[in-house]
């Protein structure tokens, strides 16, 4: 988490939630949303896990069944392993989920009318009808996060705003130093996803969201929308994994 917004003389590898309360809202929010995206990528692992065969694996052609490791989710999760962190992290993946349908709810109406080109004109009209049915659902329940009450500071705000830009392109640019392809394709494109949220939620100011169904007045580009669509994918899979571990921890 050294690329978070940090309390003041912390040093450990992670921040202790009990710290954030010194923060203000805009970087506890920060921090929440990252450590949210780190806990849905540690759930996919530990759900998708290899599980070795007494005779060892090759990296060419491994052996073995891959599938849910409770040991390795208690691992990275359970309060004697995190110091009582890990419900914290989990809560994060929570509030990170919510964060990202609050942006699709907002921008409900632009995307509404966006049309998306698949090659195939059967794909392109199940996709439209995807994602109204999506949308649908989403703003049946509108107010997953309250977003106005941040960066309403004046020229301070402002400044902090450049400041958890900076941040966040920095995460991204780590990215590219990712060895595993598999690994660097997903969470750029989940980083992107969380991305194009913040840009739906903080970019524009209340006019929203008469304005943004206007598209002289906001764009998401093509890879946006996209990214923002499989990030919500992953973290409700991520949800349900994490259901399915507490099925099997009974």
């Amino acid at each position: 988490m050294e690329n978070c917004f940090r309390p003041d003389n912390t040093y450990n590898a992670y921040i202790e939630s009990e710290l954030l309360k010194g923060m203000c809202l805009e970087k506890r929010v920060f921090y929440r949303a990252i450590s949210g995206l780190h806990a849905s990528i540690n759930i996919h692992l530990c759900a998708n896990f290899l599980k070795l065969e007494s005779g060892g694996i090759s990296l060419a052609s491994p052996k073995g069944e891959w599938g849910p490791n409770v040991d390795e989710f208690n691992r990275r999760f359970s309060s004697s392993k995190t110091k009582g962190e890990g419900a914290n992290w989990l809560a994060n993946l929570y509030f990170l989920y919510l964060l990202e349908l609050r942006a699709l709810a907002k921008a409900a109406e632009y995307l509404r009318k966006e049309p998306f080109y698949t090659g195939d004109e059967a794909q392109d009209w199940d996709t439209q009808l995807a994602v109204q049915d999506l949308l649908n659902v989403i703003t049946k329940f509108p107010d997953h996060f309250n977003e106005s009450i941040m960066f309403s500071g004046g020229q301070e705000m402002k400044k902090l705003k450049k400041e958890f830009k900076e941040h966040f392109r920095n995460i991204t640019r780590i990215m590219d130093c990712v060895g595993c392809d598999k690994c660097k394709l997903w969470g750029k494109l989940q980083i992107q996803g969380l991305g194009t949220a913040l840009k739906i939620l903080f970019d524009h100011d209340t006019s929203w969201p008469k304005a943004i169904s206007q598209k002289r007045v906001f764009n998401l580009e093509r890879s946006e929308i996209v990214s923002l669509i499989n990030s919500v994918g992953r973290l409700s899979t991520s949800i349900y994994e994490l259901d399915e571990f507490r099925q099997l921890s009974r």
